[in-house]
Order: structure tokens, then C-alpha cells, then sequence
């Protein structure tokens, strides 16, 4: 067995099933993670049964996290990844018949936090960890009510990934350890709780609430969220969580979602996870959307009012395919999510509104792939392959452009070689065999050569596939973009620079991001007040062209946007834009 930086010990893939019932499979592949300190070798989680309380006045979860375990012939020990939990004490054993237990904790690593090492009786299956969490737990948001939507209740989220699951619940903290859970929480009386899991939809008057995932998932997608919450179904499968004041915009902006599932599920397969429910949180959530399973957490930020930000609902509606369903082993593997994900979003968005206007959103992931790459090369080049190395680093470092685009792009050039109907049959047989379970980047280019390439006889080399996923930049066989609809955007543009009107009748949100975007550094304040005079671009309710035009107000101190620019940073967390 390996042993890596940190004493680590090795990390399950949890192969559950390849069946509907992926609960029923055990059965573990063993790969380096370098950021737990799981030793699953010896004794791995299978279940976790959550008993919390949420203290809002103080900051706090008091909880207790029962385990049940498997464990290896002869193993004296598990081994839990934490993060400034407080331990007051941990047992073995089920209720009524719990026995303390000894346990340590070890050093504590700036990044990956402390690991708790538990003794282990012989025969013992559950282990019951009883701690609070941190007021400054790094995956616990705690909002003032000044911070919400409605002004008047406090809120919480969390955030788990990569890997802050540790900070607010004892777990083996890899991608590659997958478990069920239930959960027992209690909260405020005039809140309502929802998590990664079954969820109610309406308030109780005891502030006590159930969850259950069946289906086994990775640390990385614990999810609790407790405010003044009210939900609207949106179809027999789907509905939306909002704060009151949110309800009915949010309810408008997600009416196609029972649609966007089913084209999913047309492209590659049945939606396994039962509900597809979303839950907009307030303006300070960091990212555009979370694919928490069953609940996805999305920022207001997409709320444009004509359901223009719509594409990211369906990049985290893939997620249920890409990520949750396969999933990345470790996070040196995290392209393996994103890039597929961000495939699948693509495909979904070209089902629902054509290939014109698919086309439009690749060109602007183009423009963002290419800036990135560049920026990320300039400091660190190797971060631009797909496969990365990053043990010693936060994981975080490699949630960039280049695991999503880059990624993206690379299964696009793979579609063009072996054209779409392979493809995508090689897709969704590649979600059906490895379902709950987890993948490497190895495995990944292994099952690709025999069940893509060899099987189809598709002209792709070694070469060219290393230059995809352990190259840096972006190779020379990348797929063009052709999207005449930006082609019109940029000639618009040109002749109103020399002096024609702008015609921007039709023009979706897309163009109009184009167009800011390709706005040139020479443009004159009365130019820049015309645009904003005719088209109201400062008080645009499209947070991505409001997001381009602010940065232009700033290139060109074009201060009648600086209000706008005041108001967006002090109400929005969502780093994107940050």
C-alpha cells in the first residue's frame, strides 16, 4: 500500500452497484487521495445517521454523528477526516447499548484540518461521535437577517466542497468514499431546514425535521440550509425553495425545468436520484450553483427575469449524471465532473433552444477558456492540464476554467471524431456501467480507447490525447466555434463604431454579453453614455452583462455606473463576478 505527504493511508472508490439499487454494494477500489486521512483499508463509512441542533445565537451545530462501519479482518481503528470540531466524546455501538471509546486527534494541517482516530472493540459496526462545530466553521455560512432576501430572519448554508464537509460533521472526507444518510435536525421554530436529501416542503411548528438519501453519495455533497423558506412545485418531480420575497421570480425563472429533465434524461439516460429540487439562497452564496443531490443550491444572481441564466440550471441538473452519478476519485480528477458537465449542459441547452443558440454559449466558454488558460499559464502552466497534481495544495486551486472549458472542449473534439451518434451512445453506456461509483482519469482514457475509440476505429492517437489531459494550454487539435449569431454581433458592433445605428432587435443576453465584452479601450465617455442612455445597460437585470458592462465603466471611468458598480459588490457574494 502508498503512503502519501501527511501519513495518509488509502482511499475507497465505493463501487456500489451498477443496478437501481446502489445502496446493496459495498464492494471498494483503493486509490491515493491525498487530501483525507481516510484509511478505508482498515474500517470505511457506510452510513451516517445526523442528529444536530442549529444554534443561531451562538454560531453553533451541536451534534452527533452516529457511523456504521465496514471494516477489514482484524482492524483496531477508523480514521475521520475533521476540521475545529470540539470532541466531547465518542462511543461504540447503537442507542441503548453505547460504550465510550478512546480516540485521538493529530496534528492540525492548515488545509486538510485534523485527523480522528477512533479504537475500534472487536465486533463493533457504529461508531458515535458527539461534537460542535466552530462559530468560524469554514463550510457554515451564518447570514444576519440585514444579509437575507427578507430582511427579517437569520439564515445558514453550507458549502462542502472540496473539502469542508470535515468542518461541520466527523466524516471520511474523499470523493471516493460514498455512504447513506438520515439526518434528524432542529432549528428555529420560524424556520424551515432542507438538505442533500428527501425534503419537506412546508414549515412545521416544532422546528424538527427528517432527511434521507438512499442513495450513496461523497462527502463533498453533505448540504444543510435553514431559513424563512417556502417552496412552489414546478412539476411531479421538481420544485423551487426561496425566501418569501423570492418565491414567485424564482418560480418564473426555473418553469421549464421539468422539460430541461426529461431532455436530459433523452440524451443520457433516467434521472436517478428521484426529485430534482432547487433552492435559491441569498445574494452572499460564493458560486453560481452547488449540485447538491436532490437540491441544487443556486445564487439569485441568475434571476434575470427571462430566463436567460437558465444554462446554469441545466449545468448543475447535469451534475446529476456527471459528478454525482460518476464521480471524480480525488480531486486531481475534478475535470472528470466538470468537463463532462459542462458537456452535458451544453447538449441539454441545444435540445431546448437549438444548436444557434448552443453555439452562442461554446463561443463564450471559448473566450473564457482562452483567457483563463492564459492567465494560469503566466503563474503556474502545469495547472493547465486536465489531469492535475495536487497534493499539498488546497483543492480548490483546481476549480479553474481549465477542468470545466478545457474539459468541455476535449469531449467536444472527441464527439467530432467519432461523430455524435457514437458518441453519445459511448456516453450514456459510460453513466449506466459506472453509476455510484467513482472514476480516475486512467481508467477514464482506458475504457474511452476500448469503448469509443478501438470499438468505432476513430483516428485519434496517444499523442493527441496526452496533449489533451497531461499537456499544458490548449492543444492544436481544439474544435473551432462557428456561431453566426456572434459573427452578426461582432459586425454590428463594427459599424456602429463607424458610425451606423444598432440594431439589436432579438438579441438575447448572449449577444449583448459579446458585444460588451468586445467594447474597444479607445471608446470615448459620450460613446459609453449613449450605449447606457439607449440600452440601459446599468440598470440591466442580467447579472452577466451587468457584470462585463461594470468592468468596461471601470476601463473607461465612465462614473454613472458607479452606483450600480457599489450596489452589485456590497449585495453580491458570488466570486465569479468577484
Amino acid at each position: 500500500m502508498q503512503r502519501l505527504v501527511y501519513g495518509l493511508g488509502l482511499v475507497a472508490l465505493m463501487a456500489a452497484c451498477q443496478t437501481s439499487s446502489p445502496e446493496e454494494d459495498n464492494s471498494m477500489n483503493l486509490v491515493p487521495d491525498p487530501h483525507s486521512y481516510a484509511e478505508p483499508g482498515k474500517a470505511v463509512v457506510t452510513h451516517l445517521a445526523w442528529e444536530a441542533t442549529v444554534n443561531f445565537d451562538e454560531k453553533i451545530i451541536d451534534a452527533v454523528a452516529h457511523l456504521t462501519i465496514d471494516r477489514a479482518e482484524g482492524a483496531s481503528e477508523l480514521t475521520l477526516d475533521t476540521k475545529d470540531l470540539t470532541i466531547a466524546k465518542v462511543t461504540l455501538g447503537g442507542e441503548g447499548a453505547e460504550v465510550e471509546t478512546e480516540y485521538s486527534l493529530g496534528d492540525r494541517d492548515e488545509i486538510m484540518g485534523t485527523a480522528l482516530t477512533v479504537a475500534l472493540a472487536p465486533g463493533a459496526m457504529q461508531v458515535n461521535v458527539y461534537y460542535q462545530t466552530s462559530p468560524s466553521a469554514e463550510a457554515v455560512q451564518w447570514l444576519d437577517p440585514v444579509q437575507t432576501a427578507g430582511k427579517e430572519h437569520p439564515f445558514l448554508f453550507t458549502q462542502s466542497q472540496a473539502i469542508l464537509a470535515r468542518s461541520w460533521v466527523p466524516i471520511q472526507d474523499s470523493p471516493g468514499i460514498r455512504f447513506t444518510y438520515t439526518a434528524k435536525v432542529k432549528v428555529p421554530a420560524e424556520l424551515m431546514a432542507v438538505m442533500s436529501a428527501e425534503n419537506p416542503t412546508v414549515k412545521n411548528t416544532t422546528g424538527e425535521y427528517s432527511f434521507a438519501m438512499r442513495q450513496p453519495i461523497p462527502a463533498y455533497l453533505l448540504a444543510l440550509s435553514v431559513g424563512d423558506l417556502k417552496f412552489e412545485a414546478l412539476g411531479p418531480r421538481s420544485g423551487v425553495y426561496a425566501e418569501p420575497s423570492t418565491l414567485e421570480s424564482a418560480a418564473f425563472e426555473f418553469a421549464e425545468l421539468e422539460d430541461m429533465i426529461g431532455k436530459a434524461e433523452s440524451l443520457y439516460g433516467p434521472y436517478q436520484w428521484e426529485r430534482y429540487d432547487l433552492l435559491v439562497l441569498p445574494p452572499s452564496f460564493p458560486f453560481g450553483g452547488m449540485e447538491n443531490p436532490r437540491l441544487t443550491f443556486a445564487t439569485p444572481t441568475i434571476l434575470a427575469g427571462d430566463r436567460s441564466l437558465v444554462s446554469l440550471v441545466a449545468h448543475e441538473l447535469a451534475h446529476s449524471w456527471s459528478g454525482n452519478l460518476v464521480t471524480n476519485a480525488t480531486w486531481d480528477d475534478f475535470w472528470l465532473n466538470e468537463g463532462f458537465t459542462v458537456y452535458f449542459e451544453q447538449r441539454i441547452m441545444e435540445a431546448m433552444e437549438g444548436r444557434d443558440y448552443s453555439e452562442m454559449l461554446a463561443s463564450l466558454t471559448l473566450q473564457d477558456l482562452q483567457q483563463g488558460a492564459a492567465a494560469i499559464a503566466a503563474d503556474k502552466p502545469e495547472d493547465t492540464h486536465l489531469k492535475l497534481n495536487l497534493t499539498g495544495r488546497s483543492p480548490d486551486d483546481g476549480m479553474t476554467e481549465i477542468a470545466y472549458d478545457k474539459g468541455y472542449f476535449f469531449l467536444r473534439w472527441l464527439e467530432e471524431s467519432a461523430g455524435r451518434e457514437n458518441f453519445d451512445a459511448f456516453l450514456k453506456a459510460y453513466f449506466e456501467k459506472h453509476a455510484f461509483q467513482t472514476m480516475t482519469t486512467e481508467d477514464f482514457l482506458s475504457y474511452l480507447q476500448t469503448n469509443l475509440l478501438d470499438k468505432y476505429e476513430v483516428e485519434i492517437t496517444k499523442k493527441q490525447l496526452d496533449a489533451w489531459v497531461y499537456g499544458p494550454g490548449l492543444p492544436e487539435t481544439i474544435p473551432s466555434v462557428t456561431s453566426d449569431r456572434m459573427a452578426a454581433v461582432d459586425s454590428a458592433l463594427e459599424g456602429w463604431l463607424a458610425g451606423t445605428d444598432l440594431n439589436t432587435e432579438n438579441w438575447s443576453s448572449h449577444e449583448w454579453l459579446h458585444f460588451v465584452r468586445g467594447l474597444p479601450t479607445e471608446l470615448s465617455q459620450e460613446q459609453m453614455a449613449a450605449l447606457d442612455a439607449e440600452f440601459g445597460l446599468t440598470k440591466t437585470g442580467n447579472s452577466e452583462v451587468l457584470t462585463a458592462w461594470l468592468q468596461q465603466s471601470i476601463r473607461h471611468d465612465y462614473q454613472e455606473a458607479y452606483g450600480s458598480l457599489r450596489e452589485f459588490l456590497v449585495n453580491t457574494g458570488r466570486r465569479k463576478f468577484l
